[in-house]
């Protein structure tokens, strides 16, 4: 699903009215690209596998993984699989554990990816649940994956960062500071967000 080019733009065209800053650096960035990310296990099993790696040595730690489990790494094929053969791929100690979390919940139904609670903090619960997932990386799937239109991850540093440029702040705003600052931003806090990713290093501001 994903927050798509229409649903950014009305987010940040109604932020805009109510904020001189949105209108200000919409005027000098433009609108940023849609992020989307498919809904599933396997996009956070991705997440799992990218943790502290660059996006080259994850993808072909991912394309090892599918040569041994097949396309997708379907969770019981990754369960049935020996540590070292795991290790051969690239996929740590660390990150055995955190997908077999992943996929022992997904094998067991403890976690249904597929009707994650209607409400932002009991589907980041949900997802926090899963060992390597934490409370940013549930936001990120949440906010690229389901398109959730309020999600927003305060504590991400380029959120921060985005934010002083956009504001024209004083200095980077701490996480309790940036969530005090978005909060008359509801609904549209997840095109907030995108919106900072977009401008936290960009040349116009």
């Amino acid at each position: 699903m994903g927050l798509n080019a229409d649903a950014l733009k009305l987010g940040l065209d109604t932020l805009a009215r109510c904020e001189p800053g949105f209108a200000r650096a919409l005027d000098l960035a433009g609108y940023p690209e849609p992020r989307i990310r498919p809904t599933g296990y396997a996009t956070l099993l991705r997440t799992i596998v990218g943790q502290q790696v660059s996006v080259a040595a994850a993808a072909s730690v991912w394309n090892r993984l599918e040569a041994l489990l097949g396309e997708g790494l379907p969770p019981e094929n990754l369960l049935a699989a020996d540590f070292d053969a795991l290790r051969s791929c690239g996929l740590s100690r660390q990150k055995q554990g955190y997908a077999r979390s992943l996929c022992e919940l997904v094998v067991a139904g403890a976690l249904d990816l597929e009707d994650l609670p209607a409400d932002d903090e009991a589907a980041i619960a949900e997802l926090v649940r899963i060992k390597g997932i934490g409370r940013w990386s549930a936001e990120i799937y949440l906010l690229f994956a389901e398109g959730r239109p309020d999600v927003w991850p305060a504590g991400d540093l380029a959120v921060q960062a985005g934010l002083h440029k956009i504001l024209a702040l004083e200095a980077r705003p701490s996480e309790k500071e940036t969530r005090v600052l978005a909060e008359g931003w509801r609904p549209h806090r997840g095109s907030a967000a995108i919106f900072t990713w977009h401008c936290y290093n960009n040349a116009a501001l």
